[in-house]
């Protein structure tokens, strides 16, 4: 089996990081894996064995993409592919096309609650549709084909095999973890800079005269559009001082065993693939309280209203002072391993003879 995996970029993010792993966990079981977007940071951490094409599968002009559906078609015809798997709402239109074209099926991961217009108009045509989440699927029922499963993004658990799985250095957790004041608690913060993740919102409630007096800092990890607006509001805040902006990096993992608290702030998730990673290694959290959290944390009541101001300056204010934060238990936690297995499976089911739309797998 011949999987190509479409996305439109390969910087980074929660997408990104999901289609790597699956990239390295697919070839792993012997499928043949090539990996198409317009590229990125992450192309060079994919296995020798699995290659990239660079096509515009991101573009949203017509033309471009009716380009690229048609490059990939010719590939399906050579065999390079045997199956079209789209991660995004634009990739899902060059593989509807490219699957028109050439005859293949194709199928789209749902990663997020997608807005619910003329973008999602491919989906009821794909062959089959992965959700990250319940609460993914419960948003796009309407637009999903019959053929529908929720696979949870996995991360890598055992030990060798991706984060946590090092020595935590010689400088080790903060204070904080064991419960002393520390001199200045070591905040986080994950993932791309954007107005839904929260991260505007988080500094802006720093800044209050309520948090602001209190010892903290903040390590931003991530890059995004709203990068420059950022260092604007953290220069006119007079934050500069607490606040270090790392941009991409591929450790994540040696800031998350070092921070006192990962902050979770977002206005909306898919799932949160961060939070995950932070849940399995015991990480404090504060998250907000959105229905894809709650499918991922057990202590629900540690939860902050998401966008609440005077809520997450409370918990806030709590944390600093007494220096610790809460570990939240996972509900479940799902391995790359599961996550793999379960698409392979789905795999087999949208390729077996006679397969047609209008099953649902559960």
């Amino acid at each position: 089996m011949n999987v190509a995996l479409l996305l439109p970029e390969f910087e980074e993010g929660g997408v990104e990081r999901h289609v790597l792993w699956l990239a390295q966990g697919l070839s792993g079981r012997g499928l043949g894996v090539t990996v198409i977007s317009r590229g990125g940071k992450l192309v060079g951490e994919l296995p020798e064995k699995v290659p990239h094409v660079g096509l515009p599968v991101h573009a949203k002009n017509p033309v471009t993409a009716v380009t690229a559906a048609l490059r990939i078609a010719r590939m399906a015809r050579r065999g390079e592919c045997h199956l079209l798997h789209a991660h995004s709402r634009v990739p899902a239109f060059v593989a509807w096309w490219a699957s028109a074209f050439s005859g293949i099926p194709w199928i789209m991961t749902c990663h997020a609650r997608y807005s619910k217009n003329a973008g999602l108009l491919p989906l009821r045509r794909a062959d089959g549709a992965i959700c990250v989440s319940e609460t993914v699927r419960n948003h796009l029922q309407e637009f999903l084909p019959e053929r529908t499963t929720v696979i949870p993004g996995g991360i890598p658990l055992s030990r060798g095999e991706g984060p946590f799985s090092g020595e935590v250095d010689a400088e080790g957790p903060n204070p904080g973890r064991r419960g002393d004041v520390p001199r200045r608690c070591r905040l986080l913060f994950v993932g791309r800079l954007t107005r839904v993740k929260g991260i505007a919102f988080l500094l802006d409630l720093l800044a209050r005269d309520d948090l602001s007096g209190r010892a903290w800092s903040l390590d931003i990890v991530g890059d995004g559009p709203l990068r420059n607006e950022l260092f604007r509001l953290v220069s006119e805040k007079g934050m500069a001082n607490r606040v270090t902006f790392h941009g991409f990096r591929e450790d994540v993992e040696s800031f998350l065993v070092r921070c006192d608290c990962l902050l979770f702030p977002s206005l909306d998730e898919g799932m949160g693939l961060v939070l995950a990673q932070a849940l399995a290694a015991g990480i404090p959290v504060l998250a907000s309280d959105l229905p894809a959290v709650r499918e991922l944390v057990a202590d629900v009541d540690f939860l902050v209203p998401a966008g609440d101001a005077d809520a997450w300056s409370s918990r806030l204010r709590t944390g600093l002072d007494g220096g610790v934060f809460p570990v939240l238990a996972a509900r479940r936690t799902f391995s790359l391993d599961e996550m793999c297995d379960r698409t392979v499976t789905f795999y087999d089911t949208v390729l077996s003879p006679g397969a047609k739309k209008g099953i649902r797998t559960e």
